[in-house]
């Protein structure tokens, strides 16, 4: 199993637009896993920020929905983040991490790109 590698992290003013991918090859039976997105602050605890289920269903922590989107394309095995109408405090690392579907623990975590978002 590779483990999830994520990119497209950088600096954006606020209000801009951002999109990170995270690479989600290397799984057998990569249908049943799925992943989600999380990041963290400086100083702060890691949280999660969305999740994708294997029915391609959406959760979103409230802090980011309506403004993020998260989505998964089973033919590149590739996870996307697709960050809109940035907030200084989306400034965080963000981690791609990946579970079974039928568990709740995420079991491999990628490495992490930084995201700024100045005023």
């Amino acid at each position: 199993q590779a483990p999830p590698r994520e990119s497209g992290g950088g600096s954006v003013q606020a209000g801009g637009s951002l999109t990170l991918s995270c690479s989600a090859s290397g799984y057998p039976t990569k249908w049943a896993y799925c992943h989600g997105w999380f990041h963290q602050r400086q100083g702060s605890e890691r949280e999660e920020i969305a999740d994708i289920d294997n029915a391609q269903n959406p959760t979103y922590a409230n802090s980011v929905r309506g403004r993020f989107t998260i989505t998964k394309d089973y033919v590149r095995d590739m996870v996307y983040l697709k960050m809109t109408d940035l907030k200084v405090e989306d400034t965080a690392m963000y981690f791609c991490a990946a579970r079974r579907c039928r568990e709740r623990t995420y079991i491999r975590w990628g490495q992490g790109t930084q995201v700024n978002v100045s005023a």
